[in-house]
């Protein structure tokens, strides 16, 4: 269901967003009336991206220095952390040091660089919405994806501390832990290992791009005022706790 002008005058970016999640989120934010700033690395992807009330930036949201400027220029209402990747699927011991340090670097140190930079752009407006996309991985840690469980946790943890910072600033920052969604990222990941994802879902099923979005939009608008610090399940009875 759309909600015809819920964001209008809402002015939203969203990292990752030419593709999966932040796509289907952006998609979603313009249809309800607002427009977005879509952050993406691919520039293949960015030119792809056909969407009204919409502009683009390429830009590498694990620089600091970057998303400080971009945040200032962009002055966003909402900001919803997309971006991220899954790195390998192996054990922790035989886990490359490389691969750890990169997926922390776009899963946790870039979400951190887009909320440090947003928060006082909202703080100074007096409402604001940040919404991160965790993982159910980042709850309950799933086997041979020890880094990418241990940055959606992280992800998670950051959500709670920012969202009691801001709790009487008129912003609030939400996360949401989706169990497996079919995007992109299964590209990353071995069939043994989104076999296993579906296996723990008792649904059966993996979530979709829509539901995924029609959460992200609810945390991102003024109906979801009194919801902070939180991390919100979208698991497929996965998560009951």
């Amino acid at each position: 269901m759309i909600f015809e002008n819920r964001f209008q005058g809402r002015h939203a970016v969203v990292t990752g967003g030419a593709a999966g999640l932040g796509h289907g989120i952006s998609s979603r934010i313009v249809a309800e009336g607002g427009s977005v700033e879509i952050w993406d690395i691919n520039q293949a992807a960015l030119d792809a991206v056909e969407l009204p009330n919409t502009t683009t930036r390429q830009i590498d949201v694990t620089d600091p220095n970057a998303v400080a400027a971009a945040m200032t220029d962009a002055q966003p209402d909402i900001l919803v952390c997309s971006a991220g990747i899954t790195g390998p699927n192996t054990t922790t011991w035989d886990y490359p040091i490389e691969d750890w340090l990169a997926v922390h670097n776009l899963n946790l140190n870039a979400v951190f660089y887009c909320c440090r930079a947003a928060a006082p752009v909202m703080k100074e407006k007096g409402w604001g919405r940040i919404v991160n996309i965790a993982s159910i991985a980042g709850k309950e840690g799933n086997p041979n994806a020890p880094a990418y469980s241990a940055s959606k946790a992280a992800v998670i943890g950051l959500t709670k501390s920012l969202g009691k910072e801001l709790a009487t600033s008129g912003v609030t920052c939400n996360a949401i832990a989706p169990a497996a969604v079919h995007t992109a990222l299964f590209d990353q990941m071995t069939q043994e290992h989104i076999d296993f994802m579906r296996s723990k879902i008792p649904m059966g099923r993996f979530g979709t791009i829509e539901e995924i979005a029609a959460m992200a939009c609810w945390l991102a608008s003024d109906e979801a005022s009194f919801s902070t610090g939180f991390c919100f399940d979208q698991s497929g009875g996965r998560a009951t706790a």
